[in-house]
């Protein structure tokens, strides 16, 4: 089962797509001087519109500003527009008082682009006018200054028009924006109670809306317990069914177990939607058999295909990584929940992966049930879900905490090769940090990482860096 047939028979979950509010300006004593030269900025203004719609965002364009008044009437527009990034496009020497009052008015992040129309001048041909088109790098350590004046973080790319590697750069910008909106308007779900002795895991609950903004939504497992009480026998039915068309089947797999967690899969979507959840956290201890440990339990399946269909659904109430996850998963780069398995000090690789839910979409094989008598450092039993990662590039993300309560991400690229994993129902991969392994888990654990995290594909570490500046927390990076 690829990724994609995967995608196809879990249809994904909507959200809230990033807005960007767009705005254009030159200085407007130019154009009486200079007839020719506003047309041409307009029209590389076009070309920049035109380009942002392309993206998977929704573009608010003010338009074109020429003096202070214009850009105090944009910082009105952008201010009712709520934006999660503002994108100032300086085509020209403009003055700082332009744009300062979108930057402080608008209470957005706030973006800096300057493009060229080319990659270089024809000196021989240019006359001032024809220059002026090309100086809109002038003005930006101008507005890097007082934007640093005012206590407004500054953020730039430069570069020219059609250059493909500008627009990659301007592209990690965007994708942090769908980061800022997930998390800006995300309801995440906390049902049960913390692993017993996990202290890194204890989240204050205050700490998501007032850092990100976003609703923390404290469930406990009888909400679950009466929704999976009304499953049908048939939906539980066609519940297996869609799970044999994802999963292979392993011969240790239970028949009425994996019933059973076929029946708390249908339970836990109806969860999700009557409580419009975007990620849930959830652990409960239980006791010799009794229902809440059968629910906690029956868990898995039901996660991972949540988890497939871009709400993060994590088992041992890790909320942090849970939003770690829903960070990873809205920039396109999937997110499994993992964490240390073991060092191979031979091949210079170090194991991880996780117990319980998993992201199917970044399996390199057909994910695997597999029936476990016991969940090891857990009370119940059950199916489980066995695969590896896609072999090639990877970034970690997790979210630190700090001894003040601030929170960070934390990040480290590495890449998934090939070689022996357990087969015991876990999440596993060999993930080569391009240093000794032992040398790496010092430094990432000096991080205040905590021991889980989100492994994502592809190297996204800038991605992930431009995601916390809009949001304005700390940022970490592992290298090599």
């Amino acid at each position: 089962m690829t990724a994609d047939n995967t995608a196809a028979l879990l249809p994904p979950h909507r959200r809230r797509r990033p807005r960007i509010g767009l705005v254009a300006g030159g200085l407007g004593t130019y154009w009486p001087q200079f007839p020719g030269l506003l047309p041409q900025l307009q029209e590389s203004s076009r070309y920049v519109s035109e380009r942002f719609a392309e993206m998977d965002a929704e573009v608010v364009d003010v338009g074109f500003i020429s003096d202070a008044q214009e850009g105090a009437v944009a910082a009105e527009r952008l201010r009712t527009a709520d934006c999660d990034l503002i994108v100032l496009f300086l085509t020209t020497y403009l003055t700082s008082s332009m744009v300062l009052p979108i930057a402080q008015r608008a209470g957005s992040p706030v973006l800096v682009i300057d493009l060229q129309p080319t990659e270089k001048m024809d000196h021989a041909a240019f006359d001032t006018g024809a220059w002026l088109a090309y100086c809109g790098q002038c003005p930006v350590p101008e507005v890097g200054n007082v934007f640093r004046r005012a206590g407004i973080p500054f953020r730039s790319v430069s570069g020219w028009l059609r250059q493909e590697s500008a627009w990659e750069r301007i592209g990690r910008w965007i994708s942090a924006a769908h980061v800022h909106a997930a998390l800006r308007h995300a309801r995440h779900g906390l049902m049960g109670h913390v692993y017993p002795g996990m202290l890194d895991v204890s989240t204050d609950l205050t700490l998501l809306p007032t850092t990100f903004g976003s609703h923390v939504e404290v469930l406990e497992f009888d909400d679950l317990r009466v929704r999976v009480e009304r499953v049908t026998d048939t939906e539980t039915a066609e519940r297996m069914a869609l799970a044999r068309e994802i999963f292979t089947i392993d011969d240790s797999v239970q028949e009425a177990d994996f019933a059973w967690g076929a029946r708390v899969s249908v339970g836990l979507d109806r969860l999700v939607d009557d409580f419009g959840l975007d990620s849930l956290a959830y652990y409960h201890r239980g006791l010799d058999g009794e229902q809440h440990e059968r629910l906690g339990a029956g868990m898995i399946l039901g996660a991972s295909l949540l988890t497939a269909r871009g709400i993060p659904t994590t088992g041992e109430y890790e909320l942090r990584t849970t939003v770690a996850q829903l960070a990873t998963q809205v920039v396109g780069a999937g997110g499994s929940f993992c964490e240390i398995q073991a060092l191979n000090f031979e091949d210079g690789v170090v194991e991880m992966g996780h117990d319980g839910p998993a992201h199917l979409a970044v399996s390199s094989r057909d994910p695997l049930l597999r029936g476990l008598g016991v969940y090891h450092g857990k009370r119940g039993w059950g199916v489980s879900v066995e695969f590896d990662v896609q072999h090639g590039p990877v970034t970690l993300l997790g979210l630190g905490q700090d001894r003040d309560g601030a929170l960070s991400f934390v990040a480290s690229e590495g890449v998934v090769v090939p070689g022996p994993l357990l087969a015991i129902g876990n999440t596993t991969s060999r993930v080569d940090f391009g240093r000794d392994p032992g040398e790496w888990v010092d430094a990432w654990s000096a991080t205040g990482v905590g021991h889980h995290w989100s492994l994502s594909t592809g190297h996204r570490a800038e991605t992930y860096r431009a995601a916390a500046s809009l949001l304005g927390i700390d940022f970490r990076e592992v290298r090599a």
